[in-house]
């Protein structure tokens, strides 16, 4: 590593450069492993949270082992992301003030997870705020992987971390399902609101996985196109359209809960299996990259050392023109165009690092482009929801029918709702009631 007391110089400047590319593959890295353990925990929440609600709605009658069973399992997950969550407050890791606020954010919902439990076991809350207390944590955990992924700064990871994020989004959206199907299969009774909800998860679902599609490797690609047809999915079609078509306050048969939850497992397991693959192929490539970035670094030291210890033959003639002692003769012309292999070798290093930064800015505007959409819209729905007073599925389906209607992009949509002014909103709350829940 070059001395940072040394003056400034093209060597000083070139291996520095290499340095932190290094430095920066290495923080992707470890924040590869934070992506890594806030999966397993949100996977491991997703499961207790659909027995929990099952639980809850069924009396206490159905998955009440199996619950004790799965908080077994969360229990030793939640250790191991404090454990991280300490190392990346560590000078030099490189966290940022939002991903520190959010890991505290994440704290106090694994800190609250006890009292819940208890709730839960005493059957003293309903299985619907059962379900919305587990989705809060997630969603703070999501969150944190979102910012992950938005402060990656190499293409190839970047495309990965997008990839990755939208498909723990189609992740959380299926546990929700899972866990909402469940809940009315489990209590016996279909009910409007819940049935909704499971419509709009299907959806959000599509979407997300859509965006994974278009980021993702191919071969990852392909292996979740082929999940689509296996006996399962079938199942879970049927099994979706009975819960979706029935009237409200119909019969449900209650024995379908666990067969439910066991089709919609084996989906959300599918999904997981991806999401490991892909985060083992994100590790990979730092790996790979800063193997790369190295052999770069030593090539540059040689190379330059290469400059120093032998300088162009030039310079020799010039040290020659000015010695007294001997007769001044021509200096040589320069030699295709001015440059000598030498002092070539240090220009064509200088362009190539400029080359690859070059390529590396425009494949990174499209991963933060596809963020920045997303951001847009949840930003947009926010608004909705706080001023007009609509849940998450109307906000969407609004913002969703105005760009049809209009012929526009859901982000442009998206943008003039977050430019619109506050008395619009209120004269448009006047307009519309607030909608029940």
């Amino acid at each position: 590593m070059p001395d940072p007391a040394a003056p400034l110089s093209v060597s000083n400047l070139v291996l520095r450069s290499k340095q932190l590319e290094i430095d920066a593959v290495r923080h992707l890295a470890s924040r590869a492993e934070l992506v890594d353990v806030i999966g397993q925990l949100i996977q491991g929440l997703q499961r207790e949270r659909g027995v929990s609600g099952a639980y809850l709605a069924s009396k206490a009658q159905r998955f009440a082992d199996v619950r004790l069973r799965v908080i077994e399992e969360v229990s030793p997950l939640e250790v191991r992301l404090r454990d991280v969550f300490a190392q990346h407050i560590e000078p030099g890791q490189g966290a940022t003030a939002k991903a520190l606020s959010l890991m505290a954010w994440a704290l106090l919902g694994l800190e609250s997870l006890p009292a819940l439990r208890i709730q839960i076991e005493r059957q003293a809350m309903s299985a619907h705020d059962s379900v919305a207390a587990y989705s809060h944590l997630i969603a703070g955990l999501i969150e944190l992987v979102f910012h992950v992924a938005d402060a990656a700064g190499l293409p190839s990871v970047s495309r990965m971390l997008v990839a990755l994020l939208h498909l723990v989004q189609a992740e959380e959206e299926a546990g929700q399902e899972r866990a909402l199907g469940a809940l009315l299969y489990a209590s016996g009774s279909s009910n409007e609101a819940h049935q909704q909800r499971v419509i709009h998860l299907i959806d959000a679902q599509e979407r997300s996985l859509r965006v994974f599609a278009e980021f993702a490797e191919p071969a990852l690609r392909a292996r979740w196109e082929q999940q689509q047809l296996v006996p399962g999915m079938a199942q879970l079609e049927r099994l979706r359209r009975a819960l979706c078509v029935a009237r409200p306050g119909a019969s449900l048969d209650s024995d379908l809960s666990d067969t439910w939850f066991d089709v919609c497992s084996e989906r959300i397991n599918a999904l997981w299996h991806l999401q490991v693959d892909l985060v083992k192929r994100l590790r990979e490539d730092c790996e790979a990259r800063i193997l790369e970035a190295q052999q770069d670094l030593q090539d540059s030291k040689g190379l330059l050392r290469g400059l120093r210890d032998n300088p162009p033959q030039r310079t020799h003639a010039v040290d020659r023109f000015f010695d007294m002692a001997q007769v001044p003769s021509a200096l040589p012309e320069p030699v295709g165009g001015g440059h000598t292999g030498e002092a070539a070798s240090l220009v064509d290093l200088l362009q190539t690092q400029s080359a690859r930064m070059a390529s590396m800015e425009a494949e990174l505007e499209v991963a933060r482009r596809t963020l920045n959409e997303r951001k847009v819209i949840e930003r947009a729905k926010g608004v909705l929801m706080a001023r007009l007073g609509m849940n998450e599925e109307v906000a969407f389906r609004a913002l969703q029918k105005t760009s049809m209607d209009q012929n526009r992009r859901l982000l442009e949509v998206a943008e003039a709702t977050l430019s619109l002014p506050d008395f619009a909103f209120a004269q448009q709350a006047t307009q519309n009631p607030k909608p029940g829940p």
